[in-house]
């Protein structure tokens, strides 16, 4: 099996997100890995205005990497971009590819939590609903608007690649939220997260459900919640 991913929103996560699938299979080799096709497409339009205002219209763009992949031979697509997976049924019903969905694993990690969580994501994700329709069972908490601000902040400096102003902004978003367990609901956000605890990165959750998918086993690292 191909696994594909459709990316490049933005370009460090996508990197990283291919990292993580080489990171956590189990291998003594360079067979025993999964193979990948990645279409990185950092043009694709801003996929929060799309959802917040309608000002703009990536799918298009995103169809067309999904039929890229596919054409490739993908059996699978992963799209590590939270906000997208807004348009994510819809993409698979029109290139008539499945695709893992990030923020179904994500919940079926979270099923039967109680107590508070954080969202920390773009205004976009947040606005969709994408968590909060998933698991409604979970008290989410959301930044404030101060502390939302400090997480567009952190997503604009690694896009920008200042990481460390991104970490600087990351840490005043979580400590503003200060619940103990956070979902970092936006891709960029691993990158400047660095060894903070009480965070939960779906990321990884996609990546052993991507190498299960293609047949590969991950390694025993999943995040506690």
């Amino acid at each position: 099996m191909i696994a594909g991913v459709l990316g490049g929103m933005g370009p460090a996560a996508t990197a990283e997100f291919y990292a993580k699938l080489i990171a956590r299979t189990v291998a003594e080799r360079d067979q025993d890995h999964l193979r990948v096709a990645i279409w990185a497409d950092p043009t694709v339009p801003d996929r929060v205005a799309a959802v917040l205002d309608g000002s703009t219209d990536p799918y298009p763009a995103l169809l067309a990497g999904a039929e890229k992949l596919r054409d490739l031979g993908a059996s699978v697509l992963a799209v590590p971009c939270h906000t997208a997976h807004f348009f994510l049924p819809r993409l698979a019903a029109d290139s008539g590819v499945p695709f893992v969905d990030m923020v179904a694993e994500t919940a079926d990690f979270l099923a039967g939590r109680t107590g508070p969580v954080g969202l920390l994501g773009t205004r976009g994700t947040i606005a969709a609903g994408l968590y909060q329709r998933r698991v409604p069972e979970v008290e989410w908490v959301v930044p404030s608007e101060a502390g939302q601000r400090e997480v567009d902040a952190a997503v604009a400096a690694v896009k920008r690649g200042d990481l460390a102003a991104g970490a600087a902004h990351f840490d005043r978003a979580l400590a503003e939220v200060d619940v103990p367990l956070s979902v970092l609901a936006c891709t960029e956000l691993p990158l400047v997260a660095g060894n903070a605890t009480g965070v939960l990165d779906p990321t990884d959750l996609l990546a052993d459900a991507v190498i299960r998918r293609c047949g590969g086993k991950p390694v025993d690292a999943r995040p506690s919640a």
